[in-house]
């Protein structure tokens, strides 16, 4: 157990226990005055930008309460997903327990039958710290103890139910709370508590800005204004990752930022399985450019899960065929056929690979899902087509950020005929500055011309090629 006048010492200053007992090496002052914000004022809501630091603080604010509070006390950690608790909280717990100075706590570091993976029991019994599935509101509600700290972390999609259940182990004791998170759409309990919604006023709120992460070295400036330039400085997803604040998605964007994430959410569940998907076709979306700053791409998937994308500048067709060729082993390449596309296809099947030439711009009988939304052509059947296999939850995508900034940031409108159209590319990049090739090339990966065994979104002379190559590749 702890010494008594470790106890005595820190049990109040959890600032100075940062300083005196973790042993950071930065001053970061923000993270201070949340610190002490948690202690005077026990509940605690913070939302900022990537990279802040909000996860080692998280978990500095769980030593403090453990070692500080060593009778009959709890620390229920949870996270919106399983993973943020597994990959990044709870290895950031046991990095500091590592360097904190355990001769000033008065006892021995915690052997490996006290800090386990997900938990930490002392050996001084009646405590313990451990992580619990957001879904599991049971086990939330049991957590009752006389000294009790929740942890709420990336709390901007935790269920209400599980904030609700939380809220009946609150209700006596020595109770804590601290929520954080980078903010996504002005939904949900997260963003009730910012918003100063009636019933949250007991809620200490902080917003940590750009600039404040910047000034302390967390974030550098020129990530940031890369990413103003990449995704716009409108965009939903720089307000949310870059600037902190909460921003819903453009009413008319195709692909919401949540979609992504939820995708980039299962993508990371794959990699952690550590097996490549075992069913499905193995496609590849090629999104061709020659010079300039807009990118070739390939964007290689099988089945639901995107396994690689490739991307580079400044390559003529025959050096973009021969990337595409390589890649290919008996599978399907889809390239757009519209500019320079057509030079690399033919290329293509010069060299006997099975190269299908898409054409965004041809017409198309397609509709939406609900069979009423007619689509102008391929271009929105397909970008269409995404928006639906997203929102059924499938697909897998890797946490890319020129990925992420090409999903989200075409729109889509109607026509006078009331047909569906997506934003051109090239209406795109003099909004933004940049093509979303990167984008495209995955939409292509999951274009499907031959659905119900017909070429009908196809050219006819695109069709007769296409039909011989499948046949015979």
């Amino acid at each position: 157990m702890p010494s008594r006048n470790f106890i005595t010492t820190y049990r109040n200053d959890p600032v100075a226990f940062r300083h005196d007992i973790i042993l950071t090496g930065r001053d970061v002052p923000y993270q201070d005055e949340i610190l002490a914000a948690l202690h005077d004022y026990r509940r605690v809501a913070v939302r900022s930008p990537h990279g802040a630091g909000k996860t080692a603080l998280a978990s500095w604010a769980v030593l403090w309460f453990m070692l500080t509070r060593p009778d009959d006390t709890k620390v229920p950690t949870t996270a919106s997903a399983w993973r943020q608790l597994s990959k990044f909280l709870w290895p950031e717990i046991r990095k500091w327990v590592k360097r904190l100075d355990w001769g000033k706590v008065g006892r021995a570091p915690f052997s490996r039958d006290e800090l386990l993976h997900l938990a930490l029991k002392p050996a001084w019994g009646g405590s313990e710290a451990f992580a619990v599935a957001c879904a599991d509101a049971a086990t939330i509600e049991g957590a009752h103890a006389s000294q009790l700290l929740y942890c709420f972390d990336e709390a901007k999609a935790i269920p209400n139910a599980t904030w609700d259940s939380a809220e009946g182990a609150l209700s006596s004791g020595d109770c804590y709370a601290l929520a954080i998170s980078t903010p996504g759409v002005p939904m949900g309990r997260f963003y009730d508590i910012h918003a100063r919604r009636p019933g949250y006023e007991d809620w200490w709120v902080r917003h940590i800005t750009l600039k404040e992460t910047i000034e302390a070295g967390m974030v550098s400036r020129e990530w940031a204004e890369a990413r103003k330039r990449q995704w716009g400085e409108e965009s939903s997803i720089y307000q949310q990752r870059v600037l902190g604040e909460f921003a819903a998605d453009e009413e008319s964007a195709i692909i919401s930022l949540a979609l992504v994430e939820a995708a980039n959410e299962r993508w990371r569940e794959w990699v952690e399985a550590g097996k490549p998907p075992s069913k499905g076709k193995r496609i590849l979306g090629v999104d061709v450019a020659r010079y300039g700053a807009d990118k070739s791409c390939i964007a290689e998937r099988i089945g639901d899960v995107l396994i690689s994308l490739d991307k580079w500048s400044k390559r003529d067709t025959m050096e973009t065929a021969g990337r595409v060729k390589a890649v290919l082993s008996g599978d399907v390449a889809q390239v757009d056929v519209i500019g320079i596309g057509a030079g690399v296809v033919d290329r293509l099947r010069e060299l006997r690979c099975n190269a299908v030439g898409i054409n965004f711009g041809a017409g198309t009988d397609r509709k939406d899902a609900s069979g009423e939304v007619e689509m102008l052509n391929v271009r929105a059947a397909a970008w269409w087509g995404m928006r639906e296999r997203l929102m059924e939850g499938v697909i897998a995508l890797p946490p890319d950020d020129e990925l992420t900034g090409d999903l989200v940031a075409p729109r889509y409108s109607y026509t006078s005929a009331g047909k569906l159209q997506v934003e051109s590319k090239e209406h795109i990049r003099k909004r933004l500055g940049r093509s979303p090739d990167v984008g495209d090339a995955v939409v292509l990966a999951w274009w499907e011309p031959r659905r119900q065994g017909s070429f009908s979104d196809v050219p006819q002379a695109e069709r007769e090629r296409s039909r011989w190559r499948i046949g015979h590749g």
